[in-house]
């Protein structure tokens, strides 16, 4: 959906100039059943409502536009229509999108991986069952509880643990970018 008026003055005009056009089909001295204004009719109005010529000109071409669907449905005879969506571009195939997209994926990859080797072992157990484990049911790896448990220190020092690597981690990964 596109918006025909944006601003609060195109809105008033929108308005305004739509029920004026109304006023003037309606008139008897106007024969003509024509949708488009007359040069007396646009000169009227712009006079009427105290806006230029040219915005009474810009705003009736805007209401006279037609709706256009940007995808259109198949056609009956089972042949695609293209519409006007079809000569958008594509944001994804963008040189810098691209360059953006492999140095996202490369640091996935590869950064985290490097970042990972930097910790001690425990550091590393700790960051990859909070962080990087999936369960069967989807849930996340063990809870901080889980952990403290099997290294025999509390949660919290678990939490500290996971902080400071996830600090380290940081440290190698903005070198890695």
């Amino acid at each position: 959906m596109v918006k025909v008026a944006t601003t609060k003055a195109q809105r008033k005009l929108f308005f305004n100039l739509r029920s004026m056009k109304q006023g003037f089909k309606d008139d008897a001295d106007v024969a003509t059943h024509r949708d488009t204004l007359t040069e007396g009719q646009i000169d009227s109005m712009a006079k009427t409502l105290n806006v230029k010529r040219e915005e009474v000109i810009e705003m009736e071409q805007r209401m006279s536009g037609g709706d256009v669907l940007l995808d259109p449905s198949p056609s009956d005879d089972g042949e695609d229509a293209f519409g006007p969506i079809a000569y958008l571009a594509d944001a994804t195939q963008e040189p810098t999108a691209l360059m953006e997209s492999r140095q996202r994926d490369n640091l996935a990859s590869d950064g985290i991986t490097a970042a990972l080797e930097d910790l001690d072992p425990r550091s590393r157990r700790i960051v990859e069952e909070r962080w990087l484990k999936v369960n069967d049911d989807g849930s996340g790896g063990m809870t901080l509880h889980d952990l403290a448990a099997e290294y025999k220190v509390s949660a919290e020092r678990i939490r500290q643990i996971e902080v400071a690597a996830m600090k380290k981690m940081k440290k190698v990964l903005a070198a890695y970018a």
